[in-house]
């Protein structure tokens, strides 16, 4: 019979995960049942073991969909998980293969029967914010009018007589300007981990902690507004992330990383871009198969058809895309070098599925290397990851200083 040697839970607002990871990989059948809501996970020639037990002690009370688990022996050669629920939930489960360092994977995904959607609530919450400045209805112009609408004539009662009033000229009109709207991309997350610092230190922690800085220090600024695509230690795939940046119609895409090399001397940061041609180096191709492999890792259901994925993973005309990404790369990269040495002094390119927005200039930053003990330390400094944020910040401000959005429906008003 089978063990399961680690349980893993990743609560979330988009979905609770499950893992049960095992030496070999496991049948199992998925039901629900209702009145009270319940998911039913039947796992075939499988013992009870301390891991699996353990599995009701990792369910939080801050889980929005499971309320409770149950571990127990049903038949002989099956043990039956039952998951207490919150709210309705449509349940997913699939099968990993072992990929790094994880053996086989039993994924169990559970998914709100009617999804938030934190980030056109973002848009919902701008709408209420601020309103759109609209100029008053004018009367339709006609060719006799001309005089009467630029004069008026009216009689002094006191006189008897006529006298022309000035012009009437519009009051001034409140300054309207477009709202920015960056999507900020912390990498990994979840069952992914990252790059690993020889102290410990995870590549999902310390990108999401940049990522936070970077959105507060953005919504401070008058007239843009940031979107994170993960707040929480979950894995999203990369796919995913992309169609979360065009659903808020972002103006920009930031991937926020931490390099890793096999060796400890590497160091400096890093900025790229989107090839259409193959990676400027043999380094960023090795680094574009890496972050690529993400969903490999976190594990995604490749069962399941998303009709997004032509869509947005593409490699699709879109030079000028790449132009706008390299000038915001450039931008940033000459922030980033006040505050660190650089990788190399210009902005590399490699063939990155999370930068194939066809329609939205995007960049992923390579903050430092956290393989690098010196700057393993900094990344896990609040003060070097708030440096970090301001200098992503100065350089995308810079970039739509010298390259405004074009208008769009959605304006915003000055504070």
């Amino acid at each position: 019979m089978l063990s399961v040697h680690a349980t893993r839970v990743w609560p979330a607002s988009e979905y609770t995960r499950v893992t049960l990871e095992s030496a070999e990989a496991i049948q199992h059948t998925l039901f629900t049942l209702e009145n009270p809501e319940r998911v039913v996970l039947d796992l075939e020639n499988v013992r009870v073991t301390a891991p699996l037990t353990a599995l009701t002690e990792k369910i939080g009370e801050t889980d929005p969909y499971v309320k409770a688990v149950r571990v127990g022996r049903f038949k002989p050669g099956t043990v039956r998980l039952v998951f207490d629920l919150k709210a309705i939930v449509k349940p997913q489960v699939f099968s990993l293969a072992p990929v790094g360092s994880y053996g086989h994977r039993l994924v169990l995904d559970l998914y709100p029967a009617v999804p938030p959607d934190p980030l056109i609530a973002f848009l919902d919450r701008q709408e209420t914010q601020r309103s759109v400045v609209t100029p008053p209805e004018r009367p339709p112009a006609s060719a006799d009018a001309g005089a009467a609408r630029s004069e008026v004539v009216y009689e002094t009662p006191t006189l008897g007589a006529t006298r022309t009033a000035p012009p009437v000229t519009p009051g001034p009109r409140p300054p309207s300007v477009r709202l920015i709207t960056v999507a900020i991309d912390p990498g990994h997350g979840g069952e992914d981990p990252g790059a690993l610092g020889r102290s410990g230190t995870q590549e999902k922690d310390v990108t999401l902690a940049i990522a936070r800085k970077l959105k507060e220090r953005i919504d401070r600024e008058p007239n843009m507004r940031a979107v994170l695509t993960r707040d929480g230690d979950y894995f999203i795939p990369l796919q995913s992330r992309v169609q979360k940046a065009r659903r808020v119609h972002a103006d920009l895409f930031v991937s926020i990383h931490a390099d890793a090399f096999i060796k400890p001397h590497a160091r400096g940061s890093s900025v790229f871009a989107l090839s259409e041609r193959g990676a400027t180096s043999v380094a960023a191709r090795w680094l574009a198969k890496r972050e690529n492999e993400a969903d490999l890792i976190g594990g995604i259901n490749l069962d399941v058809k998303d009709r997004y994925l032509k869509q947005t993973l593409l490699d699709l005309s879109q030079t000028a895309t790449i132009n706008d990404s390299l000038r915001v790369a450039k931008a940033v990269l000459s922030e980033l070098s006040e505050i660190n040495t650089l990788h190399k002094n210009y902005v590399e390119q490699a063939g990155f599925a999370v930068l194939k927005a066809p329609d939205i200039p995007s960049i992923l930053v390579e903050t430092a290397f956290i393989s690098n003990p010196q700057e393993e330390a900094r990344l896990r400094s609040e003060t070097y990851q708030a440096k970090m944020a301001e200098a992503l910040f100065q350089g995308i401000k810079r970039y739509f200083a010298r390259n405004p959005p074009l208008a769009r429906e959605r304006i915003a008003m000055n504070r």
